[in-house]
């Protein structure tokens, strides 16, 4: 943009000009403010325990461990994983007639900007699940045979926050090889 700018032979008005340096000038300040914002996140991810502890679960990132900390504390508002996943819209509607429930799409209730972190952690892991010898492998290598991959992703968004409310209700970090999938 600075060359664009610069070249006075490109055929852009003064007033054009004018206009696309104020434009680009609020670009790079917005990137240093995103800049300066993303080290703070860091920053209070690497020095708050539960952070620290939900940085070892695949898919979770600083930001969405910040955004869960500050969402649901240390998990001690909820008896189980399924209640997390569920305050966050990642279980499936249950419309029930005459005693037969179905099972929807998700219900999309709850905290919208933690489950798109979340799913968008997902989404990073399905993409090397070839490649991990855990007991998620084989789980999310079968899972995506199965299913579309969308529905894929929202599954693994749910045992994603699964695995982060026991790692905030327990206090011990994630153990992929201790885990199982299908709790």
């Amino acid at each position: 943009m600075p060359a664009i700018l610069a070249d006075a032979a490109n055929g852009l008005s003064p007033r054009m000009r004018e206009l696309m340096t104020d434009l680009w000038q609020r670009i790079q300040a917005l990137d240093g403010r995103i800049g300066a914002l993303t080290g703070a996140i860091v920053s209070w991810a690497e020095n708050d325990p539960a952070c620290q502890r939900l940085l070892t679960v695949p898919g979770i990132g600083p930001l969405t461990a910040t955004a869960l900390v500050a969402a649901v504390g240390h998990g001690e508002a909820f008896r189980r994983g399924r209640e997390l996943a569920a305050l966050l819209g990642l279980v499936p509607r249950q419309p029930a007639t005459g005693g037969k429930p179905r099972l929807l799409g998700i219900s999309k209730r709850g905290n919208r900007s933690v489950r798109c972190l979340l799913i968008h952690g997902a989404r990073a892991v399905l993409r090397g699940a070839d490649r991990r010898t855990d007991r998620l492998g084989p789980w999310l290598q079968e899972l995506r045979g199965r299913t579309h991959p969308n529905v894929a992703t929202v599954a693994l968004a749910n045992q994603l926050a699964r695995i982060a409310w026991a790692v905030l209700a327990t206090g011990q970090v994630y153990e992929p090889h201790l885990i199982s999938p299908e709790a």
